[in-house]
């Protein structure tokens, strides 16, 4: 385990931005940096930015290597089960991929009676409903409680808000989203993931609570996992030891905790209205020591930290060069 001491050198080790100009057809998200080369090939990459209440807080050395190698691990450990867009990497933060044709629905997978956000089974059910995503839950549940079966909670982009909306595995087929046929596979696919997931982070100590997939179609019409697979940004994920006893006495599971930076400037400011105040070096080079944790968690090994002053955008484009069309 690498401690915040240690990591103290890196504290410029920041990709905060990944403009690459010789690359075509940029398109800059969040987090991540995207190019559509000529031949259907997509470059993604992933930067060290921070995002939360819809905007960036800070950037975090070493974050996007962690989830980009995070998400390799488990691609590499899964292309059994489902093909997925990866066709290589030509650095630690990026991955050049498949273009797809993005499938409208997000399959999430859970096990847990858990979540916060509006969409999530929890959220839902504290309100009093006892009906949704096409499942029927009993009454009394409590928060965090295993469920008795693996379910699917699909959701889709409203067209007037943009917001996840609530579906069923009925509505996608008749609204026409998905054929029967698709649906039937890519819910056969994702309860496979998650399985294999669910395994593998047991023996790592884990508890897979939930995830989310997102699936694309290529040109032949195959179902392809795309975007990223159980990394900490698109799972939840709890130590296996503690759970029992937290869950008894009605505490919170214990879990990687990454939101300390949100709660930072949560306790100093509203971050939808008023300027982010600047962030402590302590507290950026914490939120990178949690990052490699978990990526050391997760795959058994130790991060490589670079051993060289070179700055992360002058590795990438040198990394990238063969890919700049002629």
């Amino acid at each position: 385990m690498v401690d915040s001491a240690r990591l103290a050198p890196y504290l410029s080790h920041i990709l905060a931005d990944a403009a690459l100009p010789e690359l075509p057809n940029h398109y800059r998200g969040k987090v991540r940096e995207n190019y559509d080369l000529p031949d259907g090939r997509r470059v993604i990459v992933a930067t060290d930015r921070l995002s939360a209440f819809d905007r960036i807080l800070t950037a975090i050395p070493f974050k996007g290597q962690v989830l980009t190698q995070i998400a390799r691990h488990w691609f590499e450990a899964t292309k059994d089960l489902c093909p997925n867009h990866v066709l290589e990497y030509p650095d630690p933060n990026v991955v050049v991929a498949k273009r797809l044709n993005i499938m409208p629905v997000e399959i999430v997978v859970r096990d847990y009676m858990a979540g916060t956000t509006g969409t999530s089974i929890w959220s839902i059910y504290k309100t009093g409903r006892r009906e949704m995503y096409g499942h029927r839950f009993p009454d009394g549940m409590v928060e965090n409680q295993k469920l008795e079966r693996t379910i699917l909670t699909p959701t889709t982009k409203a067209f007037d808000a943009g917001h996840d909306e609530e579906i069923t595995a009925g509505e996608i087929v008749a609204r026409g989203v998905l054929t029967q046929a698709q649906w039937d596979e890519v819910s056969e696919k994702a309860l496979a993931l998650f399985a294999r997931g669910r395994e593998m982070a047991a023996e790592r100590g884990l508890i897979l609570v939930d995830t989310k997939y997102e699936f694309g179609f290529d040109e032949d019409g195959r179902i392809i996992l795309a975007d990223e697979i159980h990394t900490p940004d698109s799972s939840r994920y709890w130590f296996a030891s503690s759970y029992p006893e937290r869950f008894k006495a009605g505490q919170k599971p214990e879990s990687f905790d990454k939101d300390f930076v949100r709660s930072w400037v949560v306790a100093r400011c509203d971050p939808y209205k008023d300027a982010i105040p600047e962030i402590p070096a302590e507290v950026i080079m914490e939120a990178a020591r949690v990052y490699i944790d978990v990526f050391e968690t997760i795959t058994g090994r130790p991060f490589p930290l670079p051993t060289d002053d070179t700055p992360v955008l002058d590795r990438i484009r040198k990394n990238l060069a063969p890919y700049v069309p002629a």
